[in-house]
């Protein structure tokens, strides 16, 4: 999972790839760190394009994206918000969704 730095790159990510996760994790946050590895474990025998940003050095997509807790995974499909979960990440519903996609 690539971890994108800057808005700008997010903003060039959603507008150019056709579909992709995105993983938001805080710092502190032991949630984030122990659902990281499980949805990485998803997208990756989904070969499902993925990233993360850690929502801390990024408060502009905090607000952009309404992003008021963590973790939270979203799924861009067309340049469009499809699927969204944040705080409890239902693990069987994310594996359901990326497959619906592929």
């Amino acid at each position: 999972m690539e971890k994108i730095k800057t808005y700008n790159d997010l903003l060039e990510t959603i507008k150019n790839k056709e579909k992709f996760l995105l993983y938001i994790k805080s710092e502190g946050c032991s949630v984030c760190e122990a659902d990281f590895p499980r949805v990485k474990e998803i997208v990756d025998e989904n070969n499902y394009t993925s990233y993360y940003i850690q929502a801390d050095e990024m408060a502009e997509a905090v607000g952009q994206l309404n992003l008021y807790t963590a973790p939270v995974v979203i799924l861009f499909y067309n340049g469009k918000e499809i699927h969204r979960q944040a705080r409890i990440i239902d693990f069987l519903e994310l594996d359901y969704r990326i497959k619906q996609t592929l």
